[in-house]
């Protein structure tokens, strides 16, 4: 029975009209709206998607043009199969645009730049959320710098 089973589901003896046909790559929302359709739609629709503190930030204008432009640049230089050149950048707070992704941003910790590549779930953040400033604790033995209570340590 189970060579049976094997010989009927074995897709290299399928004919051409048995094949499952492959799903496409995965569509990315951005409240109800598709990622690519975005980079059509005029400025004004688009911040009405975004959050108040969003809107409320692009409407004063404080947004760093000059990084926007290095990434554009930098997307256009690259060829289809390679990525971006990285672009290092100190403005953590910078809301990621439809446009920035597929981008590849140094962002800068405190310490020094973390590679962040720009996906489509983090348009509306910002790029500070994705480049830690800490180094997460890691709660190991007591040792030495904890209370005397906890420095003993028995020797059996």
């Amino acid at each position: 029975v189970s060579f049976l089973y094997f010989f009927s589901f074995n897709p290299s003896i399928m004919s051409e009209e048995q094949k499952v046909v492959r799903k496409p790559f995965r569509r990315y929302f951005y409240r109800g709206h598709e990622v690519h359709k975005l980079l059509d739609l005029p400025f004004s629709d688009l911040m009405k998607l975004y959050t108040a503190r969003a809107r409320r930030r692009f409407a004063r204008g404080n947004i760093p043009r000059k990084l926007i432009r290095r990434l554009r640049k930098a997307k256009k230089e690259a060829t289809d199969d390679e990525k971006p050149a990285i672009v290092k950048t100190h403005h953590r707070n910078m809301i990621i645009l439809p446009d920035m992704v597929g981008s590849q941003i140094g962002v800068y910790n405190g310490l020094g730049y973390i590679l962040v590549d720009v996906k489509p779930d983090m348009i509306g953040h910002y790029l500070g959320e994705f480049a830690i400033t800490y180094k997460p604790v890691g709660h190991g033995r007591p040792g030495i710098g904890s209370t005397n209570s906890a420095r003993f340590i028995p020797l059996n």
